[in-house]
């Protein structure tokens, strides 16, 4: 199945670089299938209708996909190398996330991230896995702005014994949930408090030491678990 973003859609044309890959990589012509998404819940069937001077089709049916009963928001500080963030924005993509936040801690490493990269990594892993949903991304956040972030149920990942509760057994199912991911050196005291004070429950993501991206995926994956 080809799978191109068109993010205008109903428009009728693909977007310059989707046409460029359509003609000049995968050698389409007028009259050949196509599947269209334009990332917020639209999913067509189209023809190549011209693919000069631009890639023009005509939509054959188009398929509304409902939003998911729950919201993943992971939040995750940035790591030291930017290709391990790239890394997790793929992976939590193919396998269903809603919205992805960075944010700067006392311990935090990277200061930027490249937003216009990972939306085109995003954008890639939402066609190779057949999605009619992109996750949000948004720019690096402050802390304490991120503590005001909406959600219903509210967690913070910490590698803490004598409270290694998993987050799969205290999240509840078709919920909105926030789950906080620290960097290389892990939250500060200051952090953990500021955090539960906004409401935040310690979790744990299993019995081992994970990397910051891993840890993000593995709480997404958890979070989709028991939505299943």
């Amino acid at each position: 199945m080809l799978v191109f973003y068109v993010p205008d859609l109903p428009g009728r044309q693909l977007p310059e670089a989707e046409g460029i890959h359509a003609t000049r990589v995968l050698r389409l012509k007028p009259g050949d299938a196509v599947t269209l998404t334009d990332g917020d819940g639209s999913w067509c069937r189209a023809r190549l209708t011209a693919t000069h001077p631009h890639v023009s089709f005509e939509v054959e049916e188009e398929i509304r996909v409902p939003r998911p009963p729950h919201v993943i928001h992971i939040a995750l500080a940035p790591t030291k190398h930017h290709d391990r963030i790239e890394w997790f924005v793929e992976k939590a993509t193919e396998i269903g996330i809603q919205e992805i936040s960075f944010f700067l801690t006392a311990k935090t490493e990277r200061k930027s991230i490249q937003l216009d990269r990972l939306q085109k990594v995003a954008i890639a892993a939402m066609k190779q896995s057949q999605q009619a949903w992109l996750p949000q991304l948004r720019p690096l956040r402050t802390w304490s702005d991120l503590l005001q972030a909406p959600a219903g149920e509210r967690f913070i990942a910490h590698a803490d014994p004598a409270h290694a509760v998993l987050l799969s057994q205290l999240a509840q199912p078709r919920q909105h949930y926030l789950v906080l991911i620290g960097p290389e050196g892990d939250f500060s005291h200051a952090e953990l408090e500021a955090a539960m004070l906004h409401g935040f429950r310690k979790v744990c993501l299993g019995p081992h030491r994970l990397r910051t991206e891993t840890a993000a995926l593995v709480a997404c994956m958890m979070l989709n678990g028991i939505n299943a």
